[in-house]
């Protein structure tokens, strides 16, 4: 992500969430350190979706993940989740966090496919509807993916 990139982002954002962050939270993660800006450009749209995740020593979070409306429904979240877990991979990261509404059931899903697991619960953690956050967790293997489900070990 660039700052050239943050108005369509905010775009999405509010699009995508009922407490959406400003332009100025994204202005000022385009600079912290363990901070990574991902977005998803396409040949024939630029920024159909973007992901922000933290890194800090061995542990991330997932803070952050959507994509446009117009272009839900293509499988760019799978694909855009597989770029983060990538990243996390890269920076070292062996276990990543994240909160997802509990009415969520499609990212719910998503994450269940990418081997996330449910760690807790965090009571009325979202307003605008108040409603409980579940906490996943999905330990990757330090210095890169994990193999294959029928690699030999």
């Amino acid at each position: 992500m660039t700052a050239d990139d943050i108005a369509r982002v905010v775009t999405i954002e509010r699009a995508s969430f009922s407490t959406p962050w400003p332009a100025e939270i994204f202005e000022g993660l385009l600079t912290r350190d363990g901070a990574e800006l991902l977005v998803l450009d396409l040949p024939e749209a630029p920024v159909v979706g973007y992901a922000i995740l933290w890194c800090i020593l061995d542990q991330g979070e997932l803070a952050n993940i959507a994509v446009a409306e117009e272009w839900r429904g293509h499988a760019l979240g799978s694909f855009l989740l597989q770029g983060v877990l990538d990243h996390a991979a890269e920076r070292g990261v062996e276990r990543l966090f994240l909160e997802v509404r509990e009415s969520n059931v499609v990212a719910r899903e998503l994450y269940r496919t990418r081997g996330f697991v449910e760690v807790g619960r965090r009571a009325d953690y979202y307003r605008s509807p108040r409603e409980d956050a579940r906490v996943l967790l999905k330990t990757l293997r330090s210095g890169g993916a994990e193999p294959p489900k029928d690699a030999e070990r």
